[in-house]
């Protein structure tokens, strides 16, 4: 059990026999009122994200996950195959486990497969990932780096703003947790 003061974005917590991820938490303490914690969670087994306030002095029960390198190996309708590096062993997970996570998922790419009692749950990405720009405005040749983008769709189907120079068949870096360009890849 941890105090909710110590909830931190990634974290998994138990509530109401739910398991939910951490996605922000914000402590405030307004005037001469109990401070509070104002926590974005989302339902590992739904999906679906909450708004929820927990009191400065509420305990919560934090989970700790088993976490297993795996590589990505395909999606086979609504279901993403992923096999153990060390095991060879394949699992699936699907597409309303892996929430917008999908996106990011390009054939060998290896990520962190989280399991809860045995069963797979979610999984963790990269920091960035390498993908391939398949459609987007003609590029510039004057143009360099300003503040003006543009979108551009991935192979995945994400779509980034990306700067005027890029053009499609090029490789570019992702930030994973924003879902922003960060570099085009030479």
């Amino acid at each position: 059990m941890i105090p909710a003061t110590g909830l931190r974005r990634g974290m998994v917590i138990k509530k109401d026999g739910q398991l939910y991820s951490v996605f922000s938490a914000t402590h405030k303490t307004p005037g001469n009122l109990r401070g509070f914690v104002q926590a974005k969670i989302r339902n590992l087994r739904s999906g679906s994200m909450e708004e929820y306030r927990f009191r400065s002095v509420d305990m919560v029960e934090k989970v700790s996950l088993d976490e297993q390198e795996m590589e990505y190996l395909y999606k086979d309708g609504s279901d993403y195959h992923f096999m153990n590096t060390e095991t060879y062993e394949q699992i699936h997970l699907n597409e309303e486990t892996l929430g917008e996570s999908v996106f990011y998922l390009i054939p060998n790419i290896r990520i962190k497969v989280e399991f809860y009692e045995g069963s797979p749950i979610g999984i963790e990405l990269p920091a960035t990932v390498e993908m391939e720009v398949i459609e987007t405005e003609p590029g510039l040749k004057s143009a360099t780096a300003s503040n003006v983008n543009k979108p551009a769709k991935m192979e995945t189907g994400l779509v980034v703003q990306v700067p005027p120079f890029i053009n499609a068949g090029e490789k570019i870096r992702i930030d994973t947790n924003e879902g922003e360009y960060m570099e085009r890849v030479r």
